[in-house]
């Protein structure tokens, strides 16, 4: 399939490790919640010294409760609040230690190609970004460049599951297949647009192969946004 640049009139557009790395975001916010709960709730803090044992618990709940796949902030939220219970801590401390890592989680770092990249898009389409996160585009500093934002916890769905895409379609007031979606991951943003019906531009920065059992391929694969903005001019 090749990219039929006319057909565009609208971007949906990933977060996570598209715009930023997202694990450094992750592992620092989660030292932030450590900080937060040796000063509130020691012996939660003694128990889960470090992000492994508290990712742990949230392993735990995506079995438990598959209802909070969803919602990753609930889900993080309620891994906090099991440990807190875990240890005799207040579990009420729940809110506001999430609000800690939440806060935490907002302080991206952009890949060096995604400003330039967000200005040049935003000044030809409506933008919308299409997460299954909980990152914000306005508290992590970028949401000028954004229409709307969509999650899967505001949603109920997440991607791949084809009506997140269709939605965003929507909010931008075109038809499917006048999106083009941009993200990186081969599963939940490029199978999900196709199957929706958008065009679809893959993210490969770490120059890995398209997977085997990935039977529809993108209509474009980029090593990252500049070369995506080169494409589109």
């Amino acid at each position: 399939m090749t990219l039929d640049v006319q057909r565009i009139r609208a971007i949906s557009l990933d977060l996570d490790d598209t715009l930023w790395p997202v694990w450094p975001v992750i592992e620092r916010a989660e030292g932030e919640l450590r900080l937060w709960l040796a000063r509130h709730a020691p012996a939660t803090a003694r128990r889960f010294p470090d992000g492994a044992a508290l990712r742990a618990l949230v392993k735990q709940l995506w079995s438990e409760r598959p209802e909070l796949r969803v919602d990753l902030g609930a889900l993080r939220r309620e891994s906090i609040r099991l440990a807190l219970q875990q240890t005799g801590d207040d579990p009420a401390l729940a809110e506001p230690a999430y609000a800690c890592f939440y806060a935490a989680r907002q302080k991206v770092q952009l890949f060096e190609d995604a400003l330039a990249a967000l200005e040049f898009l935003a000044s030809r389409y409506p933008i919308v970004a299409l997460t299954n996160g909980n990152a914000d585009v306005h508290a992590a500093g970028v949401g000028r460049f954004f229409h709307a934002h969509l999650g899967a916890a505001q949603l109920g769905f997440a991607k791949p599951d084809a009506r997140i895409f269709r939605a965003a379609a929507a909010v931008a007031g075109v038809a499917a297949d006048a999106v083009l979606h941009v993200g990186d991951d081969a599963v939940l943003d490029m199978r999900g647009a196709l199957d929706a019906g958008m065009q679809a531009a893959w993210v490969n920065r770490a120059g890995g192969a398209w997977p085997a059992d990935q039977a529809l391929r993108p209509q474009a694969t980029v090593t990252d946004l500049t070369a995506l903005c080169t494409l589109l001019r």
